[in-house]
């Protein structure tokens, strides 16, 4: 098939600044094109797409970053930038794809204008939806489609999913991982993780405060996104508790994160998957999680890790006595079964076949 890949239109691919979406992006193009698929992808001016990507069609955009929709109110109105990336990648889409030849778009990104476009466009729109939910307006227009065509949608995890007004059960995919970029660490240092943006909704202030309370460093992967809240944190634990790591390529990033002895995940809301989680398992990590969101249903307890109740600091430290227990291997056998990208990719091709009726 002629697939076009409609990024997020929070910045570029490459950048940090679409979170997992960028992850969930340039995984799924390469295995879709290991499968024989004709793929374009639509994206931010400045994206950079992997060499396993190589054989996409890249299209970009340049304009104003749209505002992401977890930092709204609830009952904030769409907001729609003139000059924004959002509505000139969905103008492409409309005035170029048909001519182009393709037969599906699969929108990747978390915006309302997809959504309310999807029953009358004039190609089939399909939609991975990337968050729970945060917003009145897009609880409203998800609802719509499934309404409309529930085939259209399909979601990374069953808890993301039951945020939603569904009539029928969900699809649900999971996420998918290039697992041979992901080298195996055997023997640990004494030394523990966290990964995601920077931001309260991410919750590392818990994860700062057991790494604190077991004297052990916490090293810290991603792009700051809340510069005050990261001085808050930091202010708040042991001088040295913290080694900020930055936003790291992948290459680097699991050479680092293979060394810890477990990986803290400790978000304050939802999270629809945990890209983090599974790019833990995959270097032989174990994870300590909140039983929240994605991540509790990704966390096998006793063999890739221990679930804590939401916001148990207390629990994080006793978890993470006990991971010595956990078989490392078993956590890189856990995601080579159910977080590869030849899984999500055979997936997402069945997904869309039944939508489109084949």
């Amino acid at each position: 098939m002629r697939i076009l890949v409609v990024s997020t239109p929070l910045g570029a691919l490459g950048s940090g600044c679409g979170g997992g979406v960028e992850l969930t992006a340039t995984t799924l193009v390469a295995g879709l094109l290991e499968r024989g698929h004709a793929v374009t992808v639509l994206a931010a001016g400045g994206s950079v797409l992997p060499p396993a990507c190589a054989a996409a069609t890249l299209w970009t955009c340049t304009g104003q970053s749209q505002p992401s929709a977890q930092h709204q109110e609830r009952s904030a109105p769409i907001t729609m930038l003139a000059d924004g990336l959002l509505p000139r990648f969905w103008r492409r889409v409309l005035l170029e794809g048909p001519a182009a030849g393709f037969e599906l778009v699969l929108n990747l990104a978390y915006d309302w204008l997809p959504f309310w476009l999807t029953p009358t466009a004039p190609l089939p729109i399909f939609h991975l939806v990337s968050m729970g939910s945060v917003g009145d307006a897009m609880d409203g227009v998800i609802a719509d489609v499934a309404r409309w065509d529930q085939r259209r949608l399909a979601f990374h995890s069953a808890v993301q999913a039951a945020d939603f007004n569904l009539p029928q059960p969900p699809v649900v995919l999971g996420n998918g991982f290039d697992l041979a970029a992901y080298g195996f660490c055997a023997e640990p240092e004494p030394l523990l993780g966290w990964a995601g943006r920077v931001a309260p909704e991410k919750g590392l202030e818990d994860a700062a405060a057991a790494a604190a309370q077991l004297g052990l460093p916490l090293a810290v992967w991603g792009l700051v996104e809340d510069r005050a809240y990261a001085a808050a944190v930091e202010a708040s634990v042991p001088a040295g508790t913290l080694q900020w790591r930055g936003f790291l390529p992948t290459d680097q990033l699991q050479e680092q994160l293979g060394r810890c002895r477990a990986l803290l995940n400790t978000p304050k809301w939802n999270e629809a998957y945990g890209n983090v989680v599974v790019e833990a398992l995959a270097c032989g990590v174990p994870v300590v999680a909140y039983r929240r969101g994605g991540p509790g249903e990704l966390v096998q307890p006793g063999l890739t890790g221990l679930l804590v109740e939401p916001d148990d600091v207390g629990g994080l430290v006793a978890a993470v006595a006990q991971v010595g227990a956990i078989d490392r291997r078993a956590c890189r056998q856990w995601a080579q079964a159910n977080a590869s990208r030849e899984v999500l990719a055979e997936r997402v091709e069945a997904w869309v076949l039944a939508g489109l009726g084949l």
